[in-house]
């Protein structure tokens, strides 16, 4: 069972991005809900990365307070997508509540997934979200110049979340002005990551939102085998450390743009 580093009061964060769906929950997931709502855990985001995966975050979010849903179709999981479940994916948009269409994007990391199929699976889900008006959680990774394009030329306006954002100063900006809030998680504990580390420390701190990306995304210094959204706080304590504004404004502030793009009470 994990324990968070930190349980200061008054302090209560939203975690933008985690996947407590997956299987390596099955054994604490009840357990790991009980102890977020004791530290002051007291929203997350759920994004779907395949259609066999939406149907129990749907069941979570109906069940557990402060979850928040997310359907999407992401591109390391290209193969197990199929041509209809853009189709379905049109369907489950209509059945609310939903907060997002994610997890979806770009990624050019990985070298064995087809660009051009990767692009039309991002367009066409881009084109749902820009439909039925809702933000996106966006998985981009060696490829911010052309999703940036796409939001640009396809005129989406809906804004949302740059899950795990390692771009330039540059590109954080025109993310900010298509609407977008830009994630920061286990990445950025590493003091290594020198870009990283200054994109949290001088970015405006409306443009942040705190993530986990449970159960990836190992922060620095703990042992655990996986992440968990309980680790949140070793994050926090990170950005904390690196900026000037008090720990209180920035879990204040950092959950309030978490609820804001996602438009969640």
């Amino acid at each position: 069972m994990f324990k968070a580093k930190v349980k200061t009061p008054n302090i209560r964060l939203f975690d933008s991005h985690c996947h407590l769906d997956f299987p390596v929950f099955d054994t604490d997931r009840n357990a790991i809900f009980e102890q977020m709502r004791k530290v002051g855990i007291e929203g997350v985001l759920i994004p779907g990365v395949k259609k066999e995966n939406w149907r129990f975050i749907r069941q979570l979010g109906a069940t557990k307070p402060g979850v928040h849903v997310a359907l999407g179709l992401h591109p390391m999981f290209i193969k197990e997508h199929r041509k209809e479940h853009i189709h379905d994916l049109e369907l489950a948009s209509e059945l609310k509540p939903l907060a997002a269409i994610g997890e979806i994007g770009l990624d050019y990391y990985a070298k064995h997934l087809d660009r051009k199929v990767q692009i039309a699976l991002f367009k066409a889900q881009l084109e749902i979200a820009k439909s039925c008006k809702l933000p996106v959680v966006l998985h981009v990774r060696k490829a911010h110049e052309d999703v940036l394009l796409y939001l640009k030329t396809m005129r989406f306006q809906e804004g949302g979340i740059v899950h795990a954002f390692n771009g330039s100063m540059q590109q954080a900006e025109r993310y900010r002005d298509l609407g977008f809030k830009l994630g920061f998680g286990g990445a950025m504990t590493y003091p290594k990551a020198v870009k990283l580390r200054d994109l949290a420390t001088n970015l405006p701190l409306t443009d942040i939102v705190l993530e986990t990306d449970a159960p990836d995304m190992i922060p620095a210094n703990t042992d655990k085998k996986h992440n968990s959204p309980l680790l949140i706080f070793n994050n926090f304590n990170t950005l904390v450390e690196l900026r000037e504004e008090s720990a209180e404004d920035i879990a204040r502030q950092t959950t309030l743009n978490s609820r804001q793009i996602l438009r969640v009470t």
